[in-house]
């Protein structure tokens, strides 16, 4: 029986059954029925339906069609470049992310807070803006343009630059995922290893590593997905060069204006099954590991 209810009930009231007091902040049927229908006209309108067109025109000559986009040489570097950027890049972050947040969780240090504001700072910046701050350091006409011309080294219009806007604009999202959880844990089973005689590389080995694993492969599985789906910085550092630097959505974009639609929708849906894929495995490790999960999203 809860509260509210035994208050209702009194000494003296004769009742056999508890009395149920509305909560003031349950809606009625009807406005439930209408927010859930809301809700999902939404998503119908605004996901799905954009989703389902993307894989309907992408096999709308059949599906030899759709298979023979794929043979096309730029199409192959494109897609080959594309996990060559994300294998560089998330490996990186990964290496970012648990430092960052060990430091940050674990020391108390002047600066915490701005370290803070710089690992935010890719989710308030524009990607186009991070590309084009890499031309101007980088680029033949940058401050370090003529130093890296005379060195023989290419940055910008090569696959460095594209693996240096692909980490800007992906580092937050393991960071952002570890940190919450590590300052919620505290540093007492860290200091009881220390304590025993543990060093520092097997006290993160043995005790924090698994303690945020299933915290950090949710960080990983969203890096990635930024990582092969990124437009912005990336455009702006890639130069365009068929074979080359063009990753996925730059191919994508490519075909489209080319009028090769069914080549760029089957590109397209290469994306798009990637983020299934990652919103699958997103779903069943919240299913399974919801506990360690939902920590690591209080900030």
């Amino acid at each position: 029986m809860s509260a509210d209810a035994a208050l209702a009930l009194g000494p003296s009231s004769g009742l056999s059954e508890p009395v149920r007091l509305p909560s003031p902040v349950t809606e009625s049927r009807l406005a439930q029925i209408a927010l859930i229908a809301i809700a999902v006209a939404f998503l119908a309108f605004f996901l799905l339906l954009p989703l389902i067109a993307v894989f309907a025109e992408a096999l709308r000559r059949g599906v030899n069609a759709y298979f023979a986009s794929f043979t096309d040489p730029d199409t192959l570097s494109a897609i080959w470049l594309t996990v060559v950027v994300a294998a560089i890049a998330v490996p990186l972050n990964i290496v970012f992310g648990l430092a960052a947040s060990w430091a940050i969780a674990k020391f108390d240090f002047k600066g915490k807070s701005f370290l803070l504001s710089l690992i935010d700072l890719p989710f308030s910046v524009s990607p186009v803006v991070a590309g084009m701050c890499y031309v101007l350091l980088f680029g033949a006409q940058g401050y370090f343009g003529h130093w890296l011309d005379s060195h023989n080294l290419q940055i910008i219009f090569a696959i460095p630059g594209l693996v240096l806007a692909t980490i800007f604009v992906t580092f937050p999202f393991v960071a952002r995922e570890l940190i919450p959880l590590m300052q919620e844990q505290g540093t007492s089973e860290e200091e009881a290893s220390l304590s025993l005689g543990a060093g520092g590389f097997r006290t993160f080995w043995s005790v924090t590593l698994p303690n945020v694993r299933w915290a950090l492969l949710y960080g990983v599985l969203l890096c990635n997905a930024r990582a092969m789906g990124e437009f912005g910085a990336v455009s702006v550092v890639s130069g365009h060069l068929r074979g080359l630097t063009n990753t996925i959505p730059l191919q994508v974009e490519i075909l489209y204006n080319e009028y090769n639609f069914v080549a760029a929708f089957a590109v397209a849906s290469v994306l798009a099954s990637l983020g299934l894929v990652t919103l699958a495995i997103k779903s069943g490790l919240e299913w399974r590991y919801g506990d360690q999960i939902s920590a690591a999203h209080r900030h």
